[in-house]
């Protein structure tokens, strides 16, 4: 799709009239109207407001001509798992996983590797080519060529650590010992908990990047721990295979 034909697509699949758009990002309408004859594009600046109200890319208004990879784990990228700034404004150049509300998760590329060799397993890919690969290709990524500018001089790890401890400290029964946090995004682990009230309860944001972990339960009954946190609280819950019959094991606010 062309740039203009994404402008008229998002518009009005929002509900917004020329007017009512141009008002958002300062413009007239006439200068909106020229956008979607394709006469003219939008400038920088306002395609940065235009990716906001939407809450896509700017690749994808521009057409998508390049291919968005994430330049730190090397993932390819569609706008649904693009990372936020703090300001909470897409940034292109990486994941929901691998960059946070303004904060890279992952220092530690050995680290990186072992969260994504399990996905990239499979019967014509083995983990000994996964892990040679990443190897590889992740100090050819910016994040990598650039990490002593990027990094926070450990100020995320020593919150993963403290979080760790916490939840350690909590002597969960069944629950083995919490050796390390990743990232994780709420979508993806945003289950839906029974209360004794009967009311079924979620507890995260879809679009939020959380830290946590998957442990196989002690018992020996086919149940995993599921541990999520983050600076405001920690949440504990087991479930079965692929996430089913979930049960609230604690919810504590820090």
């Amino acid at each position: 799709m062309n740039t203009k034909d994404v402008l008229y697509e998002l518009r009005t699949k929002n509900g917004l009239s020329q007017d009512e758009l141009a008002e958002k990002v300062f413009v007239t309408r006439q200068a909106v109207s020229r956008w979607e004859n394709g006469e003219t594009v939008p400038n920088t600046e306002t395609l940065k407001l235009l990716s906001n109200i939407f809450n896509v890319s700017i690749n994808t208004l521009l057409g998508s001509p390049r291919k968005l990879i994430c330049q730190c784990c090397g993932m390819p990228m569609d706008d649904s798992i693009i990372g936020k700034n703090k300001d909470g404004t897409l940034n292109e150049d990486y994941c929901q996983w691998c960059y946070a509300d303004g904060t890279y998760t992952y220092s530690d590329m050995d680290d990186l590797i072992d969260v994504c060799v399990k996905h990239m397993v499979n019967e014509n890919f083995s983990e000994e080519q996964a892990r040679s690969y990443l190897k590889q290709s992740l100090p050819t990524l910016d994040y990598w060529k650039k990490y002593n500018e990027l990094n926070d001089g450990g100020q995320f790890e020593e919150l993963k650590k403290q979080l760790t401890e916490e939840i350690n400290a909590l002597h969960i029964k069944g629950m083995p010992k919490l050796e390390k946090l990743n990232a994780l995004v709420g979508k993806f682990v945003n289950l839906e908990y029974p209360l004794p009230s009967g009311a079924n309860v979620k507890f995260l944001d879809d679009g939020t990047t959380y830290l946590g972990n998957q442990l196989e339960s002690e018992f020996d009954n086919g149940r995993c721990f599921g541990v999520l946190a983050n600076v405001n609280f920690i949440l504990i819950c087991t479930y079965g295979g692929e996430g089913a019959d979930p049960e609230l094991v604690l919810y504590k606010k820090r």
